[in-house]
């Protein structure tokens, strides 16, 4: 969590803004492609998410830049973003390659590469079956890491709700995966144990953290 920015903000918009973008530049794309399948869309989101939050601090005073939840105000001006663009056009398929193989995987090999793939795209596509803001406060609680007044700040709904959001989407999570290893003829639940240390060597970290989670008893 960047703590140096508001203060330096408070100080100078003009001159704490570049550091600003490059520490919470990678937090509002992904954020952006969280709610929106296309790249393209949402490097278009990170950049206008950018331009609207130095616009608004220019005319905040010192104090009020310095009391900022930066990581929560920038993700409500990137989530509302995102909203506005989705009303305007038809959904489009998710890319869920595009979304969870960063380029440098394929350095772990083409066996690694391949179950880590499998492995985001199935955490993907249980997320998935979420309800827009159980999906959307799980990650930004297990992905981003935000803490519950930044998930409130981002979605802008009361601390309890999404405190509510996170756990069910947790449960509906856990019975998702459970139903998906039933289908899949996949061990029996009392294996879960090793079932989880599987995918902690082959998931990638973002859905490494949502798995342990749900696989928390």
């Amino acid at each position: 969590m960047c703590t140096e920015c508001p203060t330096a903000l408070a100080a100078d918009v003009m001159t704490a803004f570049p550091t600003l973008v490059a520490h919470h530049r990678d937090l509002v794309y992904g954020v952006a492609r969280r709610w929106t399948p296309a790249r393209e869309d949402a490097e278009d989101i990170t950049q206008e998410t950018f331009i609207r939050a130095y616009r608004a601090l220019l005319g905040y005073p010192p104090e009020r830049r310095e009391a900022l939840r930066i990581r929560g105000w920038l993700a409500s001006i990137t989530v509302n973003l995102a909203r506005n663009r989705a009303r305007s056009r038809r959904p489009a398929a998710a890319d869920l390659a595009s979304v969870t193989e960063p380029p440098d995987e394929r350095d772990a090999g083409p066996e690694r590469w391949a179950e880590r793939r499998e492995a985001s795209q199935r955490w993907r596509r249980l997320l998935a079956t979420l309800p827009a803001n159980q999906r959307m406060a799980v990650e930004l609680r297990h992905v981003e890491a935000f803490s519950y007044p930044e998930i409130a700040e981002a979605l802008a709904r009361p601390i309890g709700t999404v405190k509510s959001d996170v756990h069910r989407g947790v449960e509906r999570l856990r019975r998702a995966y459970e139903a998906d290893e039933t289908a899949t003829k996949a061990p029996e639940p009392a294996r879960l144990t090793s079932i989880s240390g599987a995918w902690e060597r082959t998931a990638q970290p973002e859905t490494v953290r949502i798995e342990r989670r749900v696989m928390a008893r």
